[in-house]
C-alpha cells in the first residue's frame, strides 16, 4: 500500500518546521495562513477533498513547475507570477514538497531586514530587535 499523501495537518507541520514561522487565520477559517515575521509563505486550505497548499516561487521556476507537475497550477487567488498552488494527490514526492516550502520561506526570508534574515539564516544568535 502506498503511503498516504500529506493532508492538512502534514502540510501545516511542513510549514511549521520553518525557524520562526507562526499559522494564522488572517483571512477566517478557511485558509491557514504561514507566515515568518508577518510576512506571508504558504496557504493551506483547511477544507477540501484534496489537500492543497500555495506557496510562494520565483517567477521562472514557478513556470517551470507548472509545465513539469500536473499538480502545480497558479496560485489560486494569487498572483500566479510569483505563487503556485500543489495539489497533494500523490503526483508530488514529499521531499519535493518540502523544498518547496522551504524555497517558499526562504524568498520571504530574504525580503526581510539584513539583521533579522542573518539571525533566521543561524548567522547571528541574538540581535536586539527594536519593538
Amino acid at each position: 500500500m502506498p503511503d498516504a499523501t500529506p493532508g492538512v495537518i502534514e502540510l501545516s507541520a511542513m510549514c511549521l518546521q520553518q525557524p520562526e514561522s507562526v499559522m494564522e487565520y488572517p483571512f477566517g477559517p478557511e485558509a491557514r495562513v504561514f507566515k515568518v515575521h508577518a510576512k506571508m509563505f504558504a496557504i493551506v486550505p483547511e477544507s477540501a477533498n484534496v489537500a492543497s497548499i500555495s506557496l510562494k516561487c520565483d517567477p521562472d521556476i514557478a513556470a517551470l513547475l507548472r509545465q513539469t507537475y500536473p499538480a502545480v497550477t497558479g496560485g489560486y487567488h494569487l498572483s500566479k507570477k510569483h505563487w503556485n498552488t500543489v495539489v497533494s494527490n500523490g503526483t508530488v514526492a514529499d521531499d519535493d514538497l518540502r523544498a518547496w516550502i522551504e524555497d517558499s520561506y526562504d524568498l520571504v526570508v530574504a525580503s526581510l531586514p539584513k539583521l533579522i534574515r542573518l539571525r533566521l539564516q543561524g548567522e547571528v544568535n541574538v540581535i536586539d530587535e527594536p519593538t
